[in-house]
């Protein structure tokens, strides 16, 4: 009995050392886990970074069936900043003859009395783009809503290609869902945006660009647009 006795005492021990070592193990296994996540967070965001910049250094420009320019801001009909940099190159591409069509976006923001698109519009029409010449898409109050909108007025027409005209941190977001939506797609960004004049400012751009990109890609859902203008 006392031989049984001290067999049992002995076999404690062990049986906590097993399973003190089960739970080292388990905790590095979860820190080699969390460092491989963090890792490859850090990887995917340093990738997508490079792909918003590469795709704002590229003009793309070249003959298509319409130029979009992309909304922003305005006050009581007048562009911000932001989108007055946007309208001066789309028109500027017009002018040069790289399409016959302007389609200008935007909707109305909460208290506005016109929409970003009427806005562009008469702007347009100011610098010697016709009337008959511009297409209107007044209701989107992000990327995705107005290029789906922008997609339709394309098909009605019976258009398949354009230019389009953002920030050079918007373009890639742009061309992606652009594409998403059968269209044949190019960027030629403003190389004037007061966003993209600041590194401080682009570099918040590009952050909002990563979050954007990220709720399309896995959710399918549209982002706010007009954030980085307060104050404009």
């Amino acid at each position: 009995m006392l031989l049984r006795l001290r067999a049992e005492i002995q076999e404690v021990p062990r049986a906590l050392r097993r399973r003190a070592i089960n739970r080292t193990a388990i905790r590095r296994d979860l820190a080699r886990l969390a460092v491989g996540i963090v890792a490859g967070g850090v990887l995917v965001a340093g990738y997508g970074a490079y792909r918003i910049w590469d795709q704002g250094e590229q003009d793309e420009r070249r003959p298509a069936d319409a130029i979009v320019v992309l909304g922003a801001a305005q006050y009581d009909g007048r562009p911000s900043p932001v989108f007055r940099a946007r309208l001066e190159h789309a028109v500027a591409l017009y002018q040069e003859g790289y399409a016959p069509i302007l389609i200008v976006t935007g909707g109305k923001a909460k208290g506005d009395r016109t929409t970003e698109a009427a806005a562009a519009r008469k702007f347009a029409i100011e610098h010697g783009v016709p009337a008959s010449a511009i297409l209107v898409e007044d209701r989107g109050r992000t990327t995705l809503e107005s290029l789906g909108t922008v997609a339709q007025l394309l098909r009605e027409h019976g258009l398949h290609s354009a230019v389009f005209v953002s920030d050079r941190s918007h373009m890639l977001r742009v061309l992606r869902i652009a594409r998403d939506q059968d269209i044949e797609a190019w960027g030629s960004p403003t190389q004037t945006s007061p966003v993209d004049s600041e590194p401080g400012r682009r570099f918040d751009a590009m952050v909002h660009e990563l979050g954007a990109l990220g709720v399309y890609f896995f959710a399918g859902a549209a982002a706010p647009d007009r954030a980085l203008e307060q104050g404009q």
